[in-house]
């Protein structure tokens, strides 16, 4: 590395020497003719030619002509400039092309490391393979994975740890390969099956693509009623413009999790946002809006008794907000953020109930 900056310093040298020369030779060629003279006596011939093709008709050829005469006199009769360089800026040129590569070369010894020998990838790699995993980063461990299912192309639990890497070094294209390889060489290993089909939801950017409802789909013929598998073949059905059979399905998974379940909040906010329906479509008549406030009453009661109901607490901000009672509203969404602060589909389920528009 030092020799390489020591190299650069001198082609940058003798690169400047070259400019410079180059500059100077133009300062002596300054007495030659002045070629604006022989430009407009082109421009004039081109001109003519023009009309002889027909492209220019005879009145505009006569004011072409003048205006190209006109400039050719001005220029022959105006005083040839010429230019000279200053020596003093050639010199502080050269000076600043010199100092240039030195100081980087200076700032290189200061703070970086030339006694370093090069590192290339294949060393690297072998120094990854020799070291402790808990030490790697997880783009090293993929590396290091990836040749490891090069050298044994035909073990699932390789391409299986491979798919964990991948996803885990945020490169959800290269997880949904590996495991892809995995499952077809252990397809009756259901967790495979499962982690394919949630790879494939990443890569597709959160949407359960034709990929991962076929994962998902062999998963619930190993494990009928898997919980992941029913909970994103419900989303699907959202994305296919089904957003009631999502709802349908994802209730009938909610009501076969046990309380506390990992998961549970996420499917209550889903159903929330599916439903998604505001308390009102329109502007009920009196006695109507007074039986609407009674019923929001109620539930804001409810979910006073027994806050564990996300859902509750959608339906409690979308009514407030299309209520117009805004001073309600973001008393119920400040409370509700704060219990689920550490769910952000429910999060985000609550922001946009909060958004509704007022009912005219």
């Amino acid at each position: 590395m030092f020799l390489f900056w020591v190299v650069a310093g001198f082609l940058a040298a003798a690169a400047a020497g070259l400019i410079l020369f180059r500059a100077s030779g133009a300062v002596a060629a300054t007495g030659a003719a002045d070629p604006t003279q022989v430009l407009y006596r082109r421009q004039l011939s081109e001109i003519d030619d023009l009309v002889d093709r027909g492209l220019m008709g005879e009145a505009e050829r006569r004011s072409a002509h003048a205006e190209a005469a006109r400039r050719l006199l001005a220029a022959a009769e105006a005083p040839t400039e010429s230019w000279q360089a200053d020596p003093r800026a050639r010199g502080l040129v050269l000076l600043a092309a010199v100092a240039a590569p030195a100081l980087a070369l200076g700032l290189y010894l200061k703070i970086g490391a030339p006694g370093v020998p090069d590192q290339p990838y294949a060393a690297r790699l072998e120094n990854w393979r020799r070291s402790d995993l808990s030490t790697l980063n997880p783009a090293e461990i993929a590396a290091v994975l990836r040749q490891a299912t090069a050298e044994r192309p035909n073990e699932a639990e390789g391409f299986r740890l491979l798919g964990l890497a991948e996803d885990a070094s945020q490169n959800p294209v290269a997880a949904v390969r590996a495991l892809r390889r995995a499952a077809q060489l252990a397809p009756e290993r259901a967790d495979i099956w499962r982690m394919l089909g949630q790879a494939s939801f990443a890569a597709a950017g959160g949407k359960v693509d034709s990929d991962a409802q076929a994962a998902f789909s062999k998963l619930l013929t190993l494990e009928p009623g898997d919980p992941a598998a029913r909970f994103f073949l419900a989303l699907a059905k959202a994305d296919e413009g089904d957003p009631a059979a999502a709802a349908t399905d994802l209730k009938a998974l909610l009501a076969d999790m046990p309380p506390g379940a990992e998961g549970r909040e996420e499917v209550q906010a889903r159903i929330a946002s599916l439903e998604g329906a505001a308390v009102v479509a329109a502007a009920p008549a009196a006695p109507q809006l007074e039986m609407i406030r009674g019923m929001v009453a109620g539930l804001a009661a409810k979910l006073k008794a027994d806050p564990d109901n996300p859902e509750g607490w959608v339906r409690l901000v979308r009514a407030y907000a299309v209520l117009g009672e805004t001073t309600q509203r973001d008393a119920a969404l400040a409370t509700a953020r704060a219990r689920y602060a550490k769910a952000p589909p429910v999060l985000q389920q609550l922001d946009e109930a909060a958004k509704a528009e007022p009912m005219q």
